[in-house]
């Protein structure tokens, strides 16, 4: 009797699954934030408090357009990943790989926010390769 690779893990299947919907919310929330973070950094890029010089130092602006713009789109990936769209995947995973990326060098700014992001990233990426449809 042959089984499918389902019908051997239906308990990992399921909580990647019920995890690839937490990762869509956690992309959205994170969107949602990061655009609220990019909008602030345009506005007021007084704001933020940078430490000593830094490698990757950009003006904040710069930075804020950078967060609005990934933002946006990983917005429109969550929404994607709500309706199942298989292209939702495959970008959720560039967009969570780009957000990894894009925090890391965010970091002077905002060091506990960033790792915590990063974490977060992990974790979608984890959640959208595992998960199996069909």
């Amino acid at each position: 009797m042959t089984t499918t690779h389902r019908e051997e893990h239906p308990v990992q299947q399921g909580f990647a699954g019920g995890a690839t919907i937490g990762a869509a919310i956690l992309l959205l929330t994170g969107g949602i934030i990061a655009l609220l973070q990019g909008i602030s950094a345009v506005a007021n890029d007084d704001l933020f408090v940078v430490g000593p010089e830094y490698v990757y130092q950009l003006d904040l602006s710069t930075w804020g357009w950078i967060h609005i713009v990934l933002s946006i789109v990983a917005i429109a990936v969550a929404i994607g990943m709500f309706t199942g769209a298989a292209w939702a995947r495959v970008s959720a995973i560039i967009i969570a790989s780009l957000s990894i990326i894009l925090n890391f060098l965010w970091l002077p700014y905002y060091p506990w926010w960033s790792i915590l992001v990063i974490a977060i990233d992990i974790v979608i990426i984890w959640a959208v390769a595992t998960w199996r449809t069909a």
